[in-house]
């Protein structure tokens, strides 16, 4: 996907939010940023973004959204307990109706024979209760692993939940 493909996503999730008035926020690990820099480059998202995490260290996913120490101990960061309390963890702080959670191994290392550079797992919160997560493997350089999780984000969020 280019990036005008990816901007064109981003003006249709952004649009979805306003029309019907919800406000999303992201939890970010290995995108480090670009799920947030994708839906604040959209003029006018102030009307349906407010904060995001970018939480690349274990600590910061604990301090700041609240993953219990045991489950990134038992489970590892990528994994889908953790993406799932990180959506639910950035739901909560940032009091938004849709959360989106992201961490991943996007390379070129860190990688392990269970989870392969390209492994990322997504989490998604929203203020009914519902929370779902996915795991996708990705391929191509560090650019690529991120940037094919952030339109996977967004269009998850657009497809299952707006």
């Amino acid at each position: 996907m280019s990036e005008n493909q990816l901007r064109e996503l981003s003006i249709a999730v952004g649009e979805k939010l306003k029309a019907s008035g919800q406000w999303i926020t992201c939890a970010e690990s290995c995108t480090g940023g670009g799920i947030a820099k994708a839906i604040t480059d959209i003029a006018g998202s102030s009307a349906y973004f407010d904060r995001g995490f970018v939480t690349y260290s274990n600590t910061a996913k604990h301090e700041l959204l609240g993953v219990a120490e045991a489950t990134l101990t038992a489970h590892g960061a990528v994994s889908e307990e953790v993406v799932r309390e990180m959506a639910q963890g950035a739901l909560h702080a940032a009091r938004a109706s849709l959360a989106l959670s992201v961490s991943g191994i996007a390379g070129p290392d860190g990688g392990s024979a269970e989870k392969p550079v390209g492994t990322v797992w997504f989490g998604f919160a929203d203020g009914s209760g519902r929370v779902l997560a996915h795991r996708k493997q990705f391929t191509g350089d560090r650019d690529a692993v991120r940037l094919q999780a952030t339109i996977f984000a967004l269009q998850t969020a657009l497809d299952d939940f707006l």
